[in-house]
């Protein structure tokens, strides 16, 4: 079941729907800021109802309890559970998707219904005609990887033909992630700052990762000497749990904060907005640097994981940080 809420909710109405989820099913994945989803396989026995009335009941006691209408899209997969629900016009409604219907129904739908297929991916396809998700299942796999990409490619085939294989994971995702870095003594040196603050965006930026999460904003704060405080946020082009495009965010905000003669005690990096990293669409790169940066990222990560959070650290400055 995956289920859309109005644009813009307000983050305690969105908490709400997703307890309200939970007393349909304890396994429910929140995919903020406004969607969710549940696996209703466990629990259709208990209820003593088929799936599309646990959708209608969830649709009526989100009406009642909270006034807040849903969209919820019932299907054998997240992929066909999630086009369903975005296919729902107006304010609310139930569709669902039996698994003997997913190919009739999924056939006549243009491309950029398909759950996953973004804009730029949309025209490709376009561009050459594949105008229907019927007409991209109809293409050979390799012809959809030279087209959009290989795991791109991949994805889009397997999904036009109803083939999703992901779970639905329990996860109640925070909404905010921070990093807090003190100083020993009162610090004069901006390159010095500047470089703990590196050391801070790598650390968050691997903590969204391992969340499986991103940040659509940051927020920097400074502790200055005697107490006082300054902190600025500002949001990203696109939500990213990348070290580059953290790094120059967190950059800009400590630039705007003109320091000259601040007394820095302590810094915190806080990301912001965080939704789940499958929620970001990939888009074809040709900034070669770029890509060989984010492979680089990705061994590092596996070398973390392997021998520890310090295995792989930016240069160390004369400080010492708590």
């Amino acid at each position: 079941m995956h289920v859309r809420c109005p644009d813009r909710l307000p983050e305690d109405l969105y908490r709400q729907v997703l307890e309200q989820m939970a007393q349909l099913s304890p396994v429910v994945q929140a995919l903020p800021p406004t969607a969710a989803l549940a696996d209703l396989r466990g629990v259709l026995r208990y209820h003593g109802v088929d799936a599309t009335r646990l959708g209608e009941m969830l649709r009526v006691r989100a009406i009642s309890r909270l006034g807040v209408d849903v969209r919820v899209g019932i299907g054998p997969s997240i992929t066909v559970a999630a086009t369903a629900s975005g296919q729902i016009t107006g304010l609310g409604g139930v569709l669902a998707i039996a698994p003997d219907q997913v190919t009739d129904w999924l056939g006549p739908l243009p491309v950029e219904a398909l759950h996953g297929i973004g804009p730029r991916h949309a025209k490709i396809l376009n561009d050459y005609g594949v105008h229907c998700i019927g007409l991209l299942a109809a293409l050979p796999p390799a012809t959809v990887q030279r087209l959009m990409g290989g795991r791109a490619g991949r994805q889009a085939a397997d999904r036009a033909r109803g083939i999703d294989p992901r779970p639905v994971v329990p996860r109640t995702l925070p909404a905010t992630a921070s990093i807090h870095r003190a100083f020993d003594r009162h610090t004069l040196d901006g390159a010095a700052v500047r470089a703990v603050l590196l050391d801070m965006v790598v650390a968050l930026a691997l903590q969204l990762r391992r969340r499986s999460q991103a940040a659509r904003g940051l927020t920097l704060t400074l502790r200055f000497a005697g107490g006082a405080t300054w902190d600025k946020t500002r949001r990203l082009t696109e939500a990213s749990a990348h070290e580059d495009d953290l790094r120059t965010m967190a950059y800009r905000l400590i630039d705007a904060a003109g320091l000259q003669r601040g007394r820095i005690t302590a810094l915190t990096l806080k990301a912001e907005d965080l939704i789940a990293a499958d929620q970001i669409a990939e888009q074809i790169s040709l900034d070669q640097t770029r890509e060989a940066r984010l492979l680089a990222e990705e061994a590092s990560d596996r070398i973390r994981a392997k021998f520890g959070p310090s295995a792989i650290r930016p240069a160390t400055t004369l400080l010492r940080v708590s």
